[in-house]
């Protein structure tokens, strides 16, 4: 399938196959690799329950929401250097009390590489994704360094 530069101005149209100018993705968006299904806790949710969910989903993090907006982001590393050092009681200790905050966004069309220069300047491993100034799910370092990857190996294989 053929793209043209129209369609997405992130291409290098510099590759002939048979004749045809062959689009060529040189970057990929947050979008295309990000995770829609987010997991998401309300503060007020004992971290217990939350650590549930974290199993029974295979997530390592969680949004955390406040009257259904989120505020904060519930990581497996806030439970361990949070919660565990203190010997806090997880089933009395929230996860409003223990998130990380402020919860840091990116727009669902930037680069990799911008979302990637948000994660290293901010300190953070993942990424809330808004699109229009709503949620639209969550992207993580594994995501961009996946999506880096498989662009590379689309360009090694030309």
């Amino acid at each position: 399938m053929a793209i043209t530069a129209k369609e997405d101005e992130n291409l290098d149209l510099s590759k002939k196959q048979g004749g045809l100018v062959m689009a060529i993705p040189t970057t990929l968006t947050v979008r295309e690799v990000m995770t829609e299904d987010l997991t998401s806790v309300e503060t007020a949710d004992k971290v217990i329950a939350a650590i549930e969910i974290m199993t029974e989903r295979d997530v390592g993090s969680v949004v955390v929401t406040q009257d259904g907006k989120p505020v904060g982001i519930l990581t497996e590393r806030d439970i361990l250097k949070k919660v565990c050092p203190r010997q806090l009681c997880t089933k009395s200790v929230t996860a409003g009390e223990i998130m990380s905050k402020p919860l840091i966004h990116i727009e669902a069309d930037a680069g990799l590489g911008q979302a990637s220069s948000l994660m290293s300047l901010k300190d953070v491993r993942r990424l809330l994704v808004m699109d229009k100034g709503k949620v639209a799910g969550i992207v993580t370092q594994k995501d961009v360094m996946r999506g880096t990857l498989e662009t590379f190996m689309s360009l090694a294989s030309m």
